[in-house]
């Protein structure tokens, strides 16, 4: 179970206007949320898996089938552009 807490002045008016349909009223700006998320009995949870969350995307790997001094070259050029980019540093 998941509970989530938000005080209503803190919300934007998008977020506040879409609470308000949810609850089906309007909300006093000193009011509180305390929304709670559980699995409806007999349903296996879809989020994914910590391991999942760990693995990032296939184009993350912008290295990859690179050599080491294909990747130092690589490095280096973006070292110099950043250099260039600095005052006084």
């Amino acid at each position: 179970m998941e509970t989530v807490i938000r005080n209503v002045n803190e919300l934007s008016d998008s977020g506040r206007s879409a609470a308000e349909t949810l609850i089906g009223h309007a909300l006093d700006a000193n009011q509180r949320l305390v929304i709670q998320v559980e699995q409806m009995p007999g349903q296996s949870s879809t989020s994914t898996s910590e391991s999942d969350c760990e693995q990032l995307p296939s184009w993350c790997d912008v290295y990859g089938g690179l050599s080491d001094e294909r990747v130092q070259e690589i490095e280096q050029a973006i070292s110099r552009r950043l250099d260039l980019t600095r005052d006084g540093i």
